[in-house]
């Protein structure tokens, strides 16, 4: 690939936005899916997204939290993941506000009116972006335009629709990117839900003229059955829009990968939509996972569900936990709001019974917190002194600094590493110790008998010290289950990651994909009628 464009400042590299008729109707996959199969190519590829509203993220090597989606994209595209690519992140901590994390670093709490606006100008609210969303299209596109420098081709993904017309004025994921950039922009749509064609023609004509100039083609996902059907639809659908289908996606099962929201266990979907591959010992390995509000990086126990006879699953009542080998507390949003939510749903009482028998429980970040005997919080949930669930001799206090790390150790005398997301300060003041430098430094985490609790996300990724976990969760259970011996979990995102470059590879337009992100936007698309009011 060698096409460059002008700017001031120097040239930069080509780029594209894949945008969607809605949420959830395949960006993030298809965004993955051009960066693997680009770079396959030999392409230098970086995933870009302006904004994100998720409370699935990630730390970047420099200490910068990002979305998931947008590690996930980076993995695909085989670079390291920066503050760069997800230079805005919203993270919910009701229905109306969200933190607001700029470059890597919390900024705020705000409102959705304070950070959106008012749709007639009016900017009430707090803080330094109260009302100004629109503020920031400098700074997304400052870190845009640097990606563009440093890679041949930069793959932008929208949120939620670009035709949301009544957040247009102040967009800077969407259309605002996309002609600020002047990104060609291709929308995807599920057509698994139905009523495809009516959403990307009425997504098209519900944007102005200008905006409608950079819409270059579409992309159908998640189809089911015999192409050679669809295709007279599609003919129509360029007929009345003068824009190309430039691919259309089979649906495949268990693709796996890091979602920006939702309650799905990626990788233990690929094992139970596929063939299910058996235990590697007498027993299987039943892993129950409190679905708990604002539930946060639930991507964590995907790793679990990645080993053969390990049979995860959320729940929410407390009779759901009788048959479970292991109950996993998982990191939150909102630590005080889900102690609540256990103590109103019963779950509180039968996982201090769990405690009391002897059976493993895990809490990883909120579900750490939570597992302490005190909550100080004056930050968060502004709750102050909160009883925790007593199973763990720690006392929290939250900072207003959150802490943001790579960090390094061992744990059960196997290497381990995870990252951490959190403004709770964990005081340990008994126990053992869960993970260590290794030189019998405790680095963080408690274990007392049964009961193991640690702020790392991503720790149970470490193959070894996952292998060496599982085994002792068995033998607190009493379940005669064997870890698979070979269960790299690294492998198996890999493996998902190609699945997405086949995707685009085999059933995409990868010329016409091609000569967008090299050329720019098509010259001469027509207008749409009625276009934004």
């Amino acid at each position: 690939m060698t096409g460059r464009f002008e700017v001031s400042g120097g040239s930069v590299g080509g780029g594209l936005l894949v945008a969607g008729t809605t949420s959830d109707a395949g960006k993030s996959v298809v965004t993955a899916g051009i960066c693997r199969w680009l770079v396959r190519q030999g392409v230098r590829v970086a995933p870009f997204k302006a904004q994100n509203m998720s409370l699935n993220s990630f730390v970047t090597r420099e200490g910068a939290e990002i979305g998931r989606a947008q590690a996930m994209q980076a993995a695909a595209a085989r670079v390291e993941p920066t503050a760069l690519m997800n230079p805005v992140l919203l993270k919910p901590g009701s229905d109306r506000s969200s933190q607001v994390v700029l470059l890597g670093k919390p900024v705020g709490e705000l409102s959705a009116t304070g950070y959106f606006g008012h749709p007639d100008g009016r900017t009430p609210g707090a803080g330094p972006y109260a009302g100004r969303r629109e503020a920031l299209l400098g700074t997304v596109t400052d870190c845009l335009q640097e990606l563009r420098r440093t890679h041949d081709a930069v793959i932008c993904e929208g949120a939620g629709s670009p035709a949301e017309i009544n957040l247009r004025r102040t967009d800077i994921v969407n259309m605002g990117i996309a002609r600020a950039g002047r990104l060609p922009v291709v929308v995807v749509g599920d057509i698994d839900r139905g009523g495809v064609f009516a959403s990307f023609f009425g997504t098209t004509a519900l944007l102005s003229k200008e905006d409608q100039s950079l819409i270059a083609g579409y992309v159908v996902n998640k189809f089911r059955g015999d192409v050679t059907l669809l295709e007279p639809g599609l003919e129509m659908l360029r007929g009345l829009t003068g824009r190309p289908t430039l691919g259309v996606l089979p649906f495949a099962h268990g693709l796996g990968i890091d979602e920006e929201d939702g309650l799905r266990v990626s990788l233990r979907g690929a094992v139970r939509e596929s063939v299910v591959a058996p235990p590697h010992g007498a027993d299987v390995l039943r892993v129950a996972v409190a679905a708990v509000p604002l539930m946060s990086n639930f991507t964590d126990v995907d790793a679990l569900a990645a080993e053969p006879g390990v049979v995860v699953r959320f729940v929410d009542r407390a009779e759901e936990l009788a048959d479970a080998d292991l109950v996993v507390l998982p990191g939150t949003r909102g630590t005080v709001r889900a102690l609540e939510w256990l103590r109103e749903r019963g779950l509180a009482d039968a996982i201090a019974r769990r405690a009391a028998e002897g059976r493993p429980v895990l809490g990883i970040c909120g579900g750490f917190q939570m597992l302490g005997e005190h909550i100080d919080d004056e930050v968060e949930s502004r709750a102050g002194a909160v009883p925790g669930l007593g199973l763990l001799p720690v006392r929290v206090r939250f900072a207003v600094e959150k802490t943001l790390a790579r960090p390094v150790g061992q744990a059960l005398d196997e290497p381990v590493e995870g990252y951490e997301i959190h403004h709770g300060v964990a005081e340990v003041n008994g126990g053992q110790t869960f993970i260590s430098d290794g030189r019998g430094q405790s680095l963080d985490g408690c274990r007392v008998g049964s009961v193991w609790g640690t702020h790392w996300h991503g720790s149970l990724e470490s193959d070894a010290f996952r292998r060496a976990f599982l085994r002792q969760v068995a033998a607190d259970a009493g379940r005669a289950f064997v870890p698979a011996p070979d269960t790299c979990f690294g492998t198996l995102r890999e493996e998902q990651l190609d699945r997405l470059g086949d995707l685009i590879e085999e059933h995409a337009d990868t010329d016409a994909l091609l000569r967008l992100i090299e050329e720019g936007v098509p010259q001469g698309l027509p207008f749409v009628p009625p276009g934004a009011p």
